[in-house]
């Protein structure tokens, strides 16, 4: 049994917990200073946070009773201990949060609810989560501890009766006129407190209906009810509406139940008009706290569209998805998901032994409703205690993102090689030009005899390696003649280019009449429509201009009269001597997205000197906001083995600019062993990232004929004081004739990294039991990790 001293300090504890704003969304029903309780009157006002007074007269306890002590008994020390700990409890949120979790645990069981229910283990699961956010590591063993003490406590107030429950719960009430919000309103306190009519609207006028089921109070608005939209009813609608809205502003709601009839749910074509005013006038945090619930919900079922019954289960199930249905499409946002009631108010309604209207499925609603409503005003509660009301908003993306730093630099880190005239990289024609110098080694192999199959077979095991090796030998051998006269046609074409330019101004006619494009034989077009070959969706006109125009095929698109997703166009110009330009874009669109990439580009090479080019870049970020770059190169060729570069880089988002800037030297030894070296930074939005990295990439020795390879990269990042290195190898090689390999492996400081092994065959299909194996294996770990989400939640 209690001590008199601890009954009082029980009783200062009980009354330190305070409400809070019950609507958690990023706007609400008003714009002015909300209070946290209210009155029987309605009227706004704040909690107290003293204890109530205490009659001067003195009584002993007797019999179990406790009686009503005087402060005059205890010490002034003893007094002004609990005072302040009084004071320092209210002080904390988490100590509140504690005091919401005994009264949570006190409701249950008056509700005859256990923890066992799939809401209230979803509450108490939220609940933990939201202390854990917003404690620190000397309160962690004290939040993990918070739920048992407060269910004890719980159980410890309820068998002796103390404190009193401090707890209200404000309920406003929204929907069309004749769906049943006055007969619920009877049925949730169990006793006539509005006038109900079957014939005609009950409800003119906004009136709060007060009070009090299972010990705690309950305050419901009874409002008007609401004519399906059309031209005729929408100021009406309105009007009832603002005037609802003025009623709360002083006094807003924990809870909005939605009302809608079951039976008449599929025929209403006004629905989404209606809901789209609710949310004009009340905004959108309105369904943040919203439960719907469909009356009539033991009346006949309509039949289905073959004149047979519908299964009550899949017919509630239709209801409810074309209630969020609209929902969703009201505040443009498929993330919300309210929770849905079925509520029957007829007197001839089946009951339970206990006296409660059950439903066809067996659901005793009534207990339900006061359940929806005690979670959601609890976890309303604890948002607000714990500052997370603002924390989730619905609708579309804002648009005010922010593109991240690290990744933009990165991107500008990242090497990016100039194109010459002939549109292949600088290092390969060095490497040719290298092996030009010291001859071809094609030329200069004796013939060899080709063998058919039948003659293949007839060899030995030996015989055929050493066949297909001089083979491969001499493909290799091949390629790279071909690499080189290619290229040593491309140094004479420019060599006569230029010399007639010096000799008589203009290019010669007949090497430019050379240069025309041939058209080509269109190809055969099967007959089918649905065919395998999608050649005749497309068409296109073979011109003298150096523009490349290509649909971007969708193969599992369902649209047959297209056929494509989007359009790709490329083009490369000389527009005068050393001065090039380049054009690269694709454009995406379908039904609902649209997507655009660009890059604009034009640059001036110099073969033995410096080359410099500018560059626009445009790229979609969502379905409204581009992101925009421009960005200058400056690489200098003086040395032969040593190039370094300097980039500097101007990014737009939204509003906000970021500006990089980079500098990169490459060193290249001999035709395979090649260093890069960069650092940069990227500034903008108040905020800064700098970093840099180190490679070497060493080649294979018949490069570039076989890019066989293998890097080293190490890399550091300083961003928001911190510094994060890294490091990766990648390699590219080929293990046999049919099979080539690529391994690739990363590993930052904060233990982060990733390993990645591709194999390409040709021959050998058993290789594609490895991706089987990691299909299965990937399939084990997500049934794992959905168990422990679920048996964690």
């Amino acid at each position: 049994m209690k001590s008199v001293r601890e009954w009082v300090f029980s009783q200062l504890l009980s009354r330190s917990s305070v409400s809070s704003r019950p609507l958690s969304g990023s706007d609400g029903f008003y714009n002015e200073p909300q209070y946290d309780e209210y009155d029987d009157q309605g009227s706004a006002r704040s909690a107290s946070l003293e204890a109530s007074p205490i009659p001067s007269d003195t009584s002993n306890t007797s019999g179990g009773n406790l009686g009503s002590p005087s402060l005059q008994q205890f010490p002034d020390a003893e007094f002004h201990q609990s005072q302040h700990g009084t004071n320092r409890r209210q002080n904390d949120p988490l100590a509140k949060v504690e005091d919401l979790q005994v009264n949570f645990f006190r409701l249950l069981q008056r509700l005859g609810q256990s923890q066992q229910n799939l809401l209230v283990a979803k509450v108490l699961h939220r609940m933990h989560l939201a202390t854990l956010i917003r404690a620190g590591e000397s309160d962690l063993k004290r939040v993990n501890l918070s739920s048992s003490r407060a269910q004890a406590i719980a159980s410890e107030q309820e068998a002796v009766g103390l404190p009193q429950l401090n707890f209200s719960c404000r309920i406003l009430v929204l929907g069309k006129t004749g769906v049943g919000k006055s007969a619920t309103i009877n049925s949730i306190f169990d006793q006539a407190k509005t006038i109900t009519d079957a014939f005609q609207p009950a409800t003119s006028c906004i009136q709060e209906v007060v009070g009090t089921v299972n010990g705690f109070k309950i305050t419901v608005i009874d409002t008007p009810g609401l004519l399906s939209s059309s031209t005729s009813t929408m100021k009406r609608n309105k009007r009832i509406l603002l005037s609802i809205k003025r009623f709360i502003r002083k006094s807003p709601p924990d809870i909005v139940l939605y009302f809608e009839r079951l039976d008449h749910i599929n025929v209403d074509s006004g629905d989404f008009l209606l809901l789209k005013l609710i949310t004009e006038v009340f905004g959108t945090a309105i369904w943040f706290n919203t439960i719907i619930v469909m009356t009539h919900s033991s009346s006949a079922i309509p039949e289905g569209p073959d004149g047979n019954s519908v299964n009550y289960e899949s017919y509630v199930s239709q209801c409810t998805n074309f209630m969020q249905h609209l929902i969703h499409q009201v505040v443009s946002d498929s993330k919300l998901e309210n929770p849905v009631l079925l509520v029957e108010n007829h007197p001839q309604c089946p009951k339970s032994v206990m006296g409660e209207k059950i439903l066809p499925n067996g659901q005793v609603w009534r207990s339900q409703l006061l359940l929806f409503c005690i979670c959601t005003k609890i976890l309303a509660d604890v948002n607000a205690l714990l500052k997370f009301q603002n924390s989730m908003e619905l609708g579309p993306a804002s648009n005010a993102r922010m593109p991240s730093l690290p990744h933009l630099l990165s991107s500008l880190l990242r090497h990016h090689s100039l194109s010459n005239a002939s549109g292949m990289d600088d290092e390969i024609d060095e490497v040719l030009l290298s092996d030009v110098e010291e001859g071809d080694e094609y030329d200069q192999l004796p013939s060899i005899r080709i063998l058919t199959k039948s003659q293949f077979e007839k060899l030995s095991k030996s015989q055929k390696k050493d066949y297909l090796d001089e083979l491969d030998y001499r493909e290799t051998l091949y390629m790279k003649k071909q690499l080189k006269e290619e290229s040593q046609r491309r140094r004479e074409k420019m060599l006569l280019k230029e010399q007639n330019l010096l000799n008589n101004g203009h290019p010669d006619v007949q090497q430019e009449a050379s240069d025309e494009p041939v058209l080509l034989p269109d190809m055969v077009i099967p007959p089918s429509f649905d065919s395998d070959c999608p050649l005749h969706r497309y068409r296109c006109l073979v011109t003298n201009e150096q523009w490349l125009v290509r649909a971007v095929h969708d193969p599992q698109g369902w649209d047959h009269d297209v056929g494509f997703d989007g359009i790709n166009v490329e083009t490369a110009m000389e527009i005068k001597k050393n001065v090039f330009a380049l054009v690269t874009g694709q454009m995406n669109k379908d039904k609902q997205d649209f997507s655009i990439q660009s890059e604009c580009a034009a640059a001036y090479v110099d073969p033995c000197g410096p080359n410099c080019s500018i560059g626009v870049d445009v790229q979609s970020a969502g379905n409204k906001d581009l992101i925009y770059t421009v960005h200058s190169n400056a690489k200098l060729r003086n040395m032969k083995h040593n190039i370094p570069n300097c980039e500097i880089s101007l990014t737009s988002f939204g509003k906000k600019y970021y500006v990089g800037a980079k500098i990169e030297d490459t060193v290249l030894i001999g035709k395979r062993l090649k260093f890069v070296m960069n650092a940069g930074c990227m500034e903008g939005s108040g905020q800064a990232v700098s970093g840099g990295s180190f490679e070497a990439i060493l080649r294979g020795q018949n490069y570039p004929v076989r890019n066989d390879n293998i890097s080293l990269t190490l890399s550091a990042l300083s961003y928001n004081k911190e510094m994060v290195l890294g490091g990766s190898v990648q390699s590219e090689f080929r293990l046999s004739r049919s099979l080539r390999a690529s391994v690739s492996a990363n590993l930052n400081s904060r233990k982060m990294g990733q390993l990645c092994v591709k194999m390409n065959s040709s021959e050998h299909l058993q290789i594609a039991l490895v991706a089987v194996f990691s299909i299965f294996k990937g399939l084990l770990r997500r049934k794992a990790t959905g168990r422990e989400i679920v048996d964690g939640g």
